[in-house]
């Protein structure tokens, strides 16, 4: 809207026609400039492209010399025939600004392709107070031209910051160490797609010891979109946020439904995630989170351990209930490999149980008797297209499709070779399919919960015929949303049963009773990189959300007696070389310092002897974690003091039931801290401090935390607490806790602060 003062018109508009003609008042050579104090753009006057991004309390340029680039580009599908247009192929722009802080851009008149009233326009405002900018933009005038991709913000030649670190929510997270390509790579490039295996909205870009930047949107509906940030040749990053509107010819127009968010910060990944943080607690998705609402099963979130086991219930459940008398806690399990028909091939052919429906049945009976409660494997999406229920229901008419017709077919299984295809989420003849599936394993089975195998990702469907716009948009979180309501509203899905689903996602958080977060064991799947899993998506969402799983094994991977014979390992579920027991220690060490709860792969009994010290510390693990729910649960995942932390080289294998099989490498060397540790808040204002040493040796731990961001009392008392005490160790006095202690070798403990909080 524009803005009068003392009858004066404060919005300056200006039109800029391709031949440069001279405009009154304008400074074309100093080109558009929009500031706040803290960040400057610049634009080129004529064609309004970005030539400058500058940190203006960092006194630092991002942008390479010399770069001027469309801050957009839209891909348009006419006729059949692709067309990729930009603000420089625009015959007429024109621009004002307002406030000196936000600029409005227009282009129109573009190819012959393209219809003449076809007109780009775009918002980019500073937000006062803040290094951060907002973007918007919109195309009308459209006349059957079809949106295939909107990019805004196309950012070009971002410098290299010296010593980066690259912060993705790729699920849980990770953190890349000198993201950029070195001799001899190829460049890089990180695509990650929203909402989906990207699990938050935005990503950093820093240099701890001086600033760094920051990308993000703020979508609050889940529409489709991908973060790319893609090097050059030399080396400099560009970054695209892509969106994805309805592939749709009957539209006119087209307005981003939010706003891409670019600025600066100091600090690191913690810091990045405050920011962040501050507006996804404020959300739908996080105020109608199952955890936060007590929604979820009482029994999920008392869950001291599970064991994920697969194969028949003699081979699950009972190993399980062994397991569940010993620590004296309860035990339960994540059960794969129950169903009828071969793994990541038959689906959804579940019925019946593999060993029969009267022994799954009454296996499950008597499991409940020792407390022992199941959730199985059923996955939320893919159908086999070699089952015989593919070809008789005529489910290739349910499938997702791509953007010229087809289906589409991943072959996961390395040993059938058989393909599955993913069901579009929006079909009803799908939800319905699925939600009989749950009804049997519920109702008539009596299990306790579905696990839904990648529910947290997203597909872009261009059927018409789905109950979807075509394309992009935001229809797949809410048929996933409808497809969960019809599971809970079935008379079979009491109060204790579940839903829970792979990866973390912040828009499955009102949906999802646990999310399984597999990157605490990464190396087993994925080996050794430059990426480190880090708590990224706890340290947002740990009040609102369970987290568990793990391949954290002490055996060698099981083999689906329904795969073919002559694949079989002839040591299957035997144990693995002792020299990988650290890494199931470190495994597990990390997943109690990440609030996660606690997860065995392929657990067995002899385990207890053959591999005591292993058994013995993961027992330790969740007694301690028990005793430190209100922070480990329900806490809020804090910044910790600086310590001093002595490292390892440790031997790590890469084995799962498809990962290291065959001739591909098995094993690693990774450097390793041998102490673990995180900081907590509770909801009553407590702090305190996880520690899982993974040491052989006693570990001096010596740090001092500043907590007057956190405690309004100056004071209190400092308790240390293990699976048989809680003892106090020292009362502190003033914002400064000073600690010094000496843990026993492969010690875990919480350190707790008892004094006043806020």
């Amino acid at each position: 809207m524009m803005k009068l003062f003392s009858g004066l018109l404060l919005v300056m508009l200006f039109y800029v026609s391709p031949a440069g003609a001279h405009i009154a008042g304008a400074q074309l050579d100093k080109g558009i400039i929009i500031e706040n104090g803290l960040i400057r753009l610049k634009f080129n006057a004529e064609d309004g492209s970005l030539m400058a991004f500058t940190g203006l309390r960092e006194q630092k340029e991002l942008l390479a010399d010399g770069v001027s680039f469309s801050p957009w580009k839209i891909q348009v599908v006419k006729d059949s025939i692709d067309q990729v247009i930009d603000s420089r192929q625009a015959k007429t722009f024109h621009y004002h600004i307002e406030n000196t802080n936000t600029l409005f851009l227009e282009w129109s008149h573009f190819s012959s392709l393209l219809n003449d009233e076809v007109k780009v326009s775009a918002t980019v405002k500073l937000t006062n107070g803040t290094a951060f900018s907002t973007w918007k933009i919109a195309v009308s005038g459209l006349d059957n031209e079809k949106l295939k991709e909107v990019i805004f913000p196309n950012i070009q030649g971002l410098r290299d910051m010296g010593n980066e670190e690259l912060a993705l929510p790729s699920w849980m997270g990770e953190l890349i160490i000198s993201p950029r390509s070195r001799e001899g790579e190829s460049p890089k490039t990180y695509a990650l797609s929203y909402p989906g295996a990207m699990s938050m909205q935005f990503l950093a870009l820093y240099n701890q010891q001086s600033y760094g930047l920051y990308l993000a949107s703020n979508d609050t509906m889940g529409n489709s979109k991908q973060f790319i940030l893609r090097e050059d040749s030399a080396h400099h990053f560009n970054y695209q946020l892509v969106h994805f509107p309805a592939f749709d010819g009957s539209l006119t127009s087209y307005t981003l439904p939010y706003e891409g968010i670019m600025g600066l910060f100091r600090g690191d990944w913690l810091s990045a995630v405050e920011i962040y943080k501050r507006w996804a607690v404020n959300q739908s998705w996080t105020r109608n989170s199952k955890l936060l609402k007590k929604e979820d099963s009482s029994w999920v979130r008392r869950t001291a351990l599970w064991v994920w086991n697969r194969g028949r219930s003699a081979n699950v459940l009972t190993p399980a209930g062994q397991l569940s008398q010993q620590l004296n806690l309860p035990v339960n399990v994540f059960w794969h490999w129950w169903h009828n028909g071969p793994y990541d091939d038959a689906f959804p052919e579940y019925f019946p149980p593999r060993e029969g429906r009267y022994s799954f049945k009454n296996a499950l009976i008597q499991s409940h008797r020792k407390g022992v409660r199941a959730i199985v494997y059923m996955n939320a999406y893919q159908w086999g297209t070699s089952t015989e229920s593919f070809r008789k229901e005529n489910a290739h008419q349910w499938a997702v499709r791509d953007i010229s017709g087809n289906t589409m077919e991943y072959v996961y299984n390395i040993f059938t070779r058989h393909s599955l295809t993913p069901m579009c989420i929006a079909a009803d003849y799908w939800k319905n399919k699925y939600r009989s599936l749950a009804e049997k394993a519920i109702g008539e089975c009596g299990v306790d919960g579905i696990y839904m195998d990648q529910a947290c990702l997203h597909f872009k469907c261009y059927s018409t015929q789905h109950n979807h716009a075509p394309g992009g948009g935001s229809y797949w979180v809410n048929h996933f949303a409808d497809l969960t309501r019809r599971i809970r509203s079935g008379h079979y899905f009491s109060e204790d049963k579940i839903l829970a689903g792979e990866g973390a996602g912040e828009n499955w958080l009102p949906y999802l009773d646990a999310m399984l977060t597999l990157q605490a064991s990464k190396e087993r799947y994925a080996g050794v990189s430059r990426s480190e899993t880090i708590p990224l998506f706890q340290a947002v969402y740990h009040p609102y959300a369970i987290t568990f799983g793990s391949y954290s094994s002490l055996v060698k991977p099981p083999y689906d007696e329904l795969w073919p014979k002559e694949f079989a390992s002839a040591d299957a579920e035997q144990l693995l070389d002792p020299a990988f027991n650290e890494q199931f220690i470190m495994e597990q060490a990390r997943a109690f310092v990440w609030g996660m709860q606690p997860t065995i792969a392929n657990y067995h009994e002899f385990l207890i002897s053959e591999r005591k010290q292993e058994i013995n510390y993961l027992a330790e693990l969740v007694r301690v974690r028990y005793q430190a729910l209100k922070y480990l649960l329900y806490g809020e995942y804090i910044k910790a003091p600086i310590m001093d932390i002595p490292e390892k080289i440790i031997p790590v294998s890469r084995l799962s039931i498809y990962a290291g099989q065959g001739q591909q490498v098995k094993s690693f060397e990774k450097k390793v801290p041998l102490l673990y540790s995180s900081a907590w808040k509770s909801d009553d204002g407590g702090l305190g401090i996880a520690l899982a040493s993974i040491h052989e040796d006693s570990i001096r731990v010596k740090f001092d935390w500043d907590i007057s961001v956190y405690a309004q009392a100056s004071g209190g008392n400092l308790f240390l607490v293990t699976s048989k005490e809680k003892r106090l160790l020292k009362h502190y006095t003033g914002n400064i806790v000073s600690v010094d202690i000496t843990l026993p070798p492969k010690a875990i403990c919480f350190l707790e602060l008892e004094g006043g909080g806020k």
